[in-house]
This record gives structure tokens, C-alpha cells and sequence, in this order.
């Protein structure tokens, strides 16, 4: 993955690529490069997430916070083509390259941009999230406190973490914040996390 993969423009030397990403549903044939998240492969949370997650809303705006090159973003559009669904990032390579992807996948339900340059009064019946855990434990907590609130009445995040990079203390932090969080898939180490609207405020 490389240490540039959350930065806005990668230092990394561009080395472009394909992977595959095969799921029941649906076969996508994506770009990559280097300087950005799992570039050699689909990575195995983005797996396990996309294979356990239950359906995406039909309509309404969807989103994928920290696409990277688009994996998940694209999976929600195909899924859900009357849906609008927004992927964001940090890293403008990996935007570009998400572009390119959705519409070598022939969408036009999606789009990309920078996580600063998003709509912030978007609300999104869904979020969907392979998160970014290796920023930091305090900048992964504003991350997801800037974009959880934006869930819809009604809607649903799933986050997918690893065991090992804090799965459970982080369903536990998120229940302090007030926002209802459950298990929902345990695979390869790697736990499904569903994260309800915040029902009251933070527990000091």
C-alpha cells in the first residue's frame, strides 16, 4: 500500500496496473497504481466487505469513504444503478484512476471527488467504508465524526476493520459516541461493522 497512500498527490513513481474483482454479482477489471491503497490486489477487507454487506439502498445518494480507486464505489453503483453514489479521498491519483474505472464500467450513477471538495450538505442513505485505520487513531476519529452524522434518517454505515488494527475498540469507541454499532460478519480476521444514525450525544 505505501506510506503516500492517504496523501493528497503521491510521491510514489506511477507503475500502472490491473486487478480483478471478482464477485458473485458482478466481474470488474480495475486500474490501479502505485502511490495509493492495495494497488496489487483487491484488498482482502474490500472483499470481505462487498461479500457480507446486504444489498445497497435502490435510491437515493450512497457514498464510499476513502474509494481509493473505486472498488467499493462502483460495486454500490452497479448494485444500485438507480442510486447516486459518491466516492471521496485524500489521494487525487487514486480520484482519477476511480474515474476512469466507472466509466470503463460503462456508469454513469457515479462520481469522485476530494474529501474537502464533497457537498457537506449531502445526506446518504448509505456509507460504506474500507477505512483509512493506518492514519492514526485521532484522525481516523474525526474522519469518521465528520462523516457519520451525514447518515441519513434511516440509513446504515457498514465499516470494514481489521481485528488485529482495532476492530473491537472501535465498535466500542463508536457506541460511546452515541452511535449504534453491531457485528454483523466475522471473516479472515477482519470484522463487519453496522453503525446506526447517533442517537444521543458522546458518554464522557
Amino acid at each position: 500500500m505505501g506510506e503516500h497512500y492517504f496523501a493528497e498527490r503521491p510521491g510514489a513513481a506511477s507503475r500502472r496496473r490491473t486487478v480483478d474483482l471478482v464477485l458473485p454479482d458482478l466481474h470488474l477489471r480495475l486500474d490501479t497504481d502505485s502511490g495509493m491503497f492495495s494497488p496489487d490486489r483487491i484488498d482482502p477487507g474490500t472483499r470481505v466487505l462487498l461479500e457480507t454487506v446486504p444489498p445497497p439502498p435502490q435510491t437515493g445518494d450512497l457514498l464510499d469513504l476513502g474509494c481509493g480507486y473505486g472498488p467499493i464505489a462502483i460495486t454500490m453503483a452497479k448494485r444500485s444503478p438507480q442510486a447516486s453514489v459518491l466516492g471521496v479521498d485524500v489521494n487525487q491519483r487514486a480520484i482519477t484512476l476511480a474515474e476512469n474505472n466507472a466509466k470503463t464500467a460503462g456508469l454513469d450513477n457515479v462520481r469522485f471527488t476530494l474529501v474537502d471538495d464533497a457537498d457537506p450538505g449531502l445526506r446518504f442513505a448509505a456509507i460504506w467504508s474500507n477505512p483509512p485505520i493506518r492514519i492514526g487513531k485521532t484522525a481516523l476519529h474525526d474522519l469518521l465524526l465528520t462523516w457519520l452524522p451525514r447518515l441519513a434518517p434511516g440509513g446504515l454505515a457498514h465499516l470494514v476493520v481489521q481485528k488485529h488494527l482495532g476492530s473491537d475498540s472501535l465498535q466500542k469507541w463508536l457506541a460511546a459516541q452515541g452511535f449504534p454499532t453491531e457485528r454483523i460478519a466475522s471473516r479472515s480476521a477482519y470484522r463487519v461493522l453496522r453503525v446506526a444514525p447517533r442517537t444521543e450525544g458522546p458518554t464522557r
